[in-house]
């Protein structure tokens, strides 16, 4: 009997939503990021963008980056990851999760 290839589990079907708590945070995280990104765009069609302020741009767009990444990694911890055991999924949910903080 052979085994077919499982896919990470995605817990679409499971009703595991992220949190709305999280969900609105990290919305306003990447709004954030946005408006900075935005800025980088302006700065940069000046001829006489300076680079240390690019660079100062580019870094308060890594850190909101940053916060909506931590924001949604804890919600998934507490809301998912925490409870994994009693719905029986554990296996799955550390998968899934490993395979997406792969690309970090």
């Amino acid at each position: 009997m052979t085994q077919a290839k499982t896919e990470p589990a995605t817990h679409t079907g499971h009703h595991l939503c992220m949190p709305e708590d999280a969900r609105k945070r990290a919305a306003r995280r990447l709004k954030i990021a946005r408006g900075h990104l935005d800025s980088i765009v302006t700065m940069l069609e000046q001829e006489d963008a300076y680079c240390v302020d690019v660079l100062r741009q580019i870094k308060a767009v890594q850190g909101a980056l940053s916060g909506a990444g931590e924001v949604v990694l804890r919600g998934h911890l507490e809301a998912h990851v925490a409870t994994a055991s009693t719905r029986g999924d554990s296996v799955e949910i550390v998968e899934e999760l490993m395979e997406a903080l792969k690309y970090t």
